[in-house]
């Protein structure tokens, strides 16, 4: 089979760091074209919109879209009316009702959309998922704390509503919640802190609710300086476990698991080839959860003014 066309719309960070290079290592991918106003991949056809790259290379096959959320719906919806397979980059949309609406298109015109959530994807989440299941889920914390100058330097959409704030990372978290926990559970309280210049939220602390009545803390946080900390802890009937790394390890009773052959794959080497897979296969894949969860957060949230934000 011929390699899939694909152009990168929006080349900023994340594309630099992961897409580009998963893409080079994926034979069953050629990049072809980028679209970025303020950026260029070397070696392949640049435009400065997504609009000029569809018309600029009309045979192109497929685009991943790692643009600020903001302006996912727009690009993806012109993605699938112009018969291109859509990669999304998480956070998927600025609402639940655009997702559904993306869903909706790919099927009516017959394309692949695949709504990744690369922490999904991490090293020890599927094993995790796997352990979890037949187990009772007694209660459970999350610290997901990051130095917002280290990981998002110079983006202020981020921080514009719609950006999502610290639940950019947060919702990474969410996603492996919504993968792992095997009972339905929802946002019960949330406290949002807001720098006084900013429209998005810095840190937050929330308390979700499992339908047994287990309860599982989180503490996102912006602000965070020293050893970055990305982990969940889940306590069970038999006994506690852990995920650390962001979900790359996967610890039972205090010892790691091995990990087998899959789960060695890198989160966006794996990420591509399901999207190879989706397409093959004439499929989509849109887990519309951790956005769910994460719109419900800011629906029980009060909020709480803190000092303003400098990057």
């Amino acid at each position: 089979m011929k390699p899939i066309r694909l152009g990168v719309v929006g080349v900023g960070k994340i594309a630099r760091d992961q897409h580009i290079p998963a893409l080079s290592a994926n034979p069953d991918f050629v990049l072809v074209a980028g679209a970025s106003r303020h950026a260029q991949v070397d070696g392949v056809a640049n435009f400065p919109t997504i609009e000029a790259m569809l018309q600029g290379c009309p045979d192109l096959d497929a685009v991943a879209i790692c643009t600020p959320p903001q302006v996912h719906y727009e690009a993806a919806k012109l993605a699938l009316l112009s018969g291109k397979h859509v990669l999304l980059e998480k956070p998927p949309c600025s609402s639940t009702v655009q997702l559904a609406r993306l869903a909706a298109l790919a099927d009516e015109t017959g394309r692949s959309l695949y709504q990744t959530w690369h922490s999904q994807h991490a090293g020890g989440v599927a094993a995790a998922e796997r352990w979890l299941k037949p187990r009772k889920i007694l209660g459970g914390r999350v610290a997901w704390k990051e130095d917002v100058r280290r990981w998002h330097p110079g983006q202020t959409w981020i921080w514009q509503a719609g950006g999502f704030g610290v639940l950019d990372p947060g919702i990474n978290a969410i996603s492996i919640l919504t993968r792992i926990i095997p009972e339905a559970f929802f946002a019960e309280t949330a406290r949002l802190s807001l720098p006084s210049n900013r429209e998005a939220p810095i840190a937050a602390d929330l308390l979700f609710r499992t339908d047994s009545g287990a309860e599982i803390s989180a503490a996102f946080d912006f602000r965070h300086t020293g050893v970055q900390t990305w982990d969940i802890e889940v306590d069970t009937d038999a006994g506690a476990v852990k995920l650390s790394g962001g979900g790359a390890i996967f610890t039972v009773g205090g010892a790691p698991r091995p990990p087998d052959g899959s789960e060695l794959e890198s989160e966006y080497g794996s990420i591509y080839r399901r999207f190879a897979e989706l397409i093959a296969n004439g499929r989509s894949d849109v887990d519309a959860a951790p956005l769910q969860m994460t719109a419900d957060i800011f629906l029980v949230a009060s909020q709480l003014t803190v000092e303003p934000f400098e990057d």
